[in-house]
């Protein structure tokens, strides 16, 4: 069981980790398992560096992200120069169908828009623009439209969950529905939840991911007053 201040400091450690990162651009604040983060970095590949580490922390039940993304380059990059870079970005990647995916980028915040069959397709494209300069942040709206027809055996997904260390006797429920899994129970950290989610999508024939895990931890009786 951890304290607040124990939480708190474990976030700021695995931020400091992270060589991308400077801890001193990050604040860290954690109360019963809310984990906010504040500051300012010059770049959007920082900001999601900071937030992934977070979530791996075992104890963050929920994050709250106040982090902004200022550079000078953002001073000196218009929108079209940004959409221009993605475009340019998705033709030099051969996983990436660019002719399925529209692109809207307003102040420096993209949109991605369209239809791919999976859902590392639709990772992968937005992780390539993860580096590029102006870009302040992402809003991933692909939607997975699989053609293929097979049935969705939930022991097949159950088996991937049990393989993987991260999800090891976890209290997970998988519910098949069509071509929707439902994921449902406890896990003790964002990063285990986000897993499951990955590990469902990575199942063929799966267009729909209705994540409902909890992130779930014991805090310390003291965790108040800590």
């Amino acid at each position: 069981m951890k304290t607040n201040t124990e939480l708190q400091k474990n976030v700021q450690d695995a931020i400091k980790r992270e060589p991308l990162l400077h801890a001193a651009e990050i604040g860290v604040t954690a109360k019963d398992g809310v984990v906010a983060l504040t500051g300012v970095v010059d770049h959007y590949a920082k900001k999601i560096e900071a937030e992934n580490a977070a979530k791996k922390v075992i104890g963050v039940k929920v994050l709250v992200e106040n982090i902004i993304v200022k550079s000078q380059d953002s001073l000196s990059i218009t929108d079209d120069e940004i959409a221009a870079e993605i475009l340019k970005t998705f033709k030099s990647n051969a996983l990436i169908p660019e002719n399925k995916i529209k692109v809207i980028v307003e102040n420096g915040q993209v949109t991605l828009e369209g239809e791919l069959q999976w859902d590392y397709q639709r990772e992968i494209t937005q992780n390539a623009i993860r580096y590029l300069s102006g870009v302040k942040g992402v809003i991933n709206h692909i939607k997975i439209r699989s053609d293929i027809m097979n049935d969705i055996k939930q022991k097949d997904i159950e088996h991937a969950m049990n393989m993987t260390w991260a999800l090891y006797n976890n209290d997970i429920h998988i519910q098949v529905s069509g071509t929707t899994v439902i994921l449902t129970g406890t896990v003790n950290s964002w990063h285990q939840k986000e897993e499951a989610g990955r590990i469902a999508w990575k199942t063929p024939g799966v267009r729909c991911v209705d994540n409902r895990l909890f992130v779930d931890y014991e805090y310390s009786k003291n965790s108040l007053s800590s």
